[in-house]
């Protein structure tokens, strides 16, 4: 039942975000729930760690290396290439920025479950690329960033350690003294997850309505190629080092998909409301694009036995 409420996932962030079109005073006073939203969200991907996935990383630390250097050499370039060819204004242009230079998204892990690639793998990529996230999100925010809009390096960077870092350790460390004693409570934080992930798009369109009418088609266009050329380089980059097929799908979804989030949150706080558009719109297209992706690589693997 968790299973498949959380890979309608893509429905339930359509149909809120309609609903906070429609009546966007449901939502439109709550800009001070996306980041305690953001930090639950963070703390629930720490229930699916435990010390040992940190211990995973010197196990194989070519591959873990290769994917965080993947993970910030594409998508930061992408996001700013992109964002400069469409002429896109101060703020969308910080927005698509940020999403580009968040850490890989917690849903990766659902997708390379349903995708036949290596699921460990993921989860310990997700978790290193977010440890990363604290220096790497504001160095290459204000690489991009600082000749167009002021960037708080300092500020942005203990955000992240606010937002991110301490929910997820706090609840790692949870899961691994805990563990067994709440395996039931765990299973509903998926669900939960989903949830808040789900409410802060609605607060963004909330926020946003009247210059969604402003919005485009091209700015749609951007998060979509934006989050192909994750996909497709994270996946044959490795490909062309003839590394295992479970491992160049992996790379593949962890550099496709995003923390946006993360770079919702950032944008609220240290640009605009519109700079937080990228994110919601990102938020909604990576997990359609990424349910496809895996149905796709899953089907392929059946048709090959």
């Amino acid at each position: 039942m968790i299973e498949k409420l959380t890979r309608l996932f893509p429905l339930w962030a359509v149909l809120f975000a309609l609903i906070a079109f429609q009546f966007p005073k449901i939502f439109s006073g709550f800009p001070g729930a996306i980041v305690p939203l953001l930090m639950a969200v963070m703390f629930g991907m720490g229930m699916t760690l435990t010390w040992e996935n940190f211990k995973d990383v010197f196990k194989s630390p070519r591959v873990i290396a290769f994917g965080v250097f993947l993970q910030y050499l594409i998508m930061p370039f992408a996001a700013f290439l992109v964002a400069k060819v469409f002429g896109f204004s101060a703020g969308l242009l910080a927005g698509t920025v940020l999403v580009g230079c968040s850490p890989g998204g917690t849903a990766s892990n659902v997708m390379c479950y349903l995708g036949n690639a290596d699921v460990a793998l993921s989860v310990t990529l997700t978790a290193t690329n977010t440890f990363a996230a604290v220096i790497a999100t504001p160095a290459f925010s204000y690489l991009f960033l600082h000749q167009i809009v002021p960037v708080p390096f300092v500020g942005m960077m203990i955000s992240i350690l606010q937002i991110v870092l301490i929910p997820v350790l706090i609840g790692t460390a949870v899961n691994s003294f805990f563990g067994n004693k709440i395996d039931k409570v765990r299973k509903i934080f998926p669900v939960l997850s989903m949830l808040a992930i789900v409410i802060i798009i609605a607060v963004i369109v909330a926020l946003n309505k009247n210059k969604i009418f402003n919005v485009d088609l091209v700015t749609v266009a951007s998060v979509v190629i934006i989050n192909s050329a994750g996909y497709l380089l994270g996946y044959f980059i490795p490909k062309m080092f003839k590394w295992d097929k479970k491992v160049c799908r992996t790379i593949g979804i962890e550099v496709g998909m995003q923390n946006s989030g993360l770079s919702v949150a950032l944008a609220i706080k240290y640009f605009s409301a519109l700079a937080a558009l990228p994110g919601a719109i990102f938020s909604v297209w990576q997990n359609v694009s990424a349910s496809l992706l895996a149905g796709w690589w899953r089907l392929k693997d059946n048709k090959s036995k």
